[in-house]
């Protein structure tokens, strides 16, 4: 029942929003007004519906916010984990996303507009290329990136193993790299599930990572994973 009036509300917000917003966007070329108010509902959503971010680490973010080319990389364990990440960063962040996504009427052209980046599954070396390109586009053109590294969400919580195109795509751009862990969104939304809970989530910013003091991918792969995972530990010990 949570999950249908959350639902509910995004509908009868969002579409007379988009209604005012995607006109002026359209004529400015400008997606930011945009990107704000559908963040600002996401927000809001989530409070009404009883969700509660715990936010650590903030000094983490003032040097960043507003300079772009950041790369924040956070955990995934439930579809909670994005709409609960995403309103907490510098405007502007694009997404990668699902490809699907971007067909949702009205929504999936808003995301267009603010730049997210659509993200093929089929495995493909010209798709992984294809969004490395984009993304370096994005943060060239002063955007910040969000990046899921497992690129599907666990069930237990543990880390699974990353995606290197996330990490190809921070030492090609040489960006520096945010780590987050997300924690507590899977008991709230567990993945294969759609039943919503009240409660609290944890999120902590890690201190930003320069992509230029790693001599390899995998040395920076390294570094971020032990960022993510030394905060779940301390929160399970």
């Amino acid at each position: 029942m949570r999950s249908l009036l959350l639902l509910l509300f995004y509908v009868l917000v969002s579409v007379p929003a988009a209604v005012v917003l995607l006109p002026w966007t359209l004529l400015t070329r400008d997606a930011n007004l945009l990107l704000r108010a559908g963040l600002a509902i996401t927000r809001t959503g989530l409070r009404l519906a009883g969700i509660r971010p715990v936010v650590t680490g903030w000094e983490n973010l003032p040097k960043l916010a507003g300079n772009g080319g950041c790369i924040f990389m956070a955990n995934h364990v439930s579809n909670l984990d994005p709409p609960v990440v995403l309103p907490l960063l510098p405007i502007p962040t694009v997404v990668f996303l699902k490809r699907s996504l971007m067909k949702i009427p009205i929504l999936g052209y808003a995301m267009h507009l603010a730049g997210f980046i659509p993200v093929s599954r089929d495995g493909s070396m010209e798709s992984a290329k294809l969004h490395v390109a984009e993304a370096r586009a994005a943060l060239a053109s002063g955007r910040n990136v969000l990046v899921f590294p497992e690129g599907t969400r666990a069930r237990d919580g543990r880390l699974l193993p990353f995606k290197k195109g996330p990490f190809h795509l921070a030492m090609e751009s040489q960006a520096s790299v945010v780590p987050i862990t997300v924690t507590g969104t899977a008991a709230l939304m567990p993945k294969g599930s759609l039943r919503l809970r009240v409660g609290r989530i944890g999120l902590h910013f890690h201190p930003p990572i320069s992509s230029g003091n790693y001599a390899t991918r995998e040395d920076l792969m390294a570094a971020v994973r032990s960022a993510i995972e030394s905060e779940l530990l301390a929160r399970v010990d």
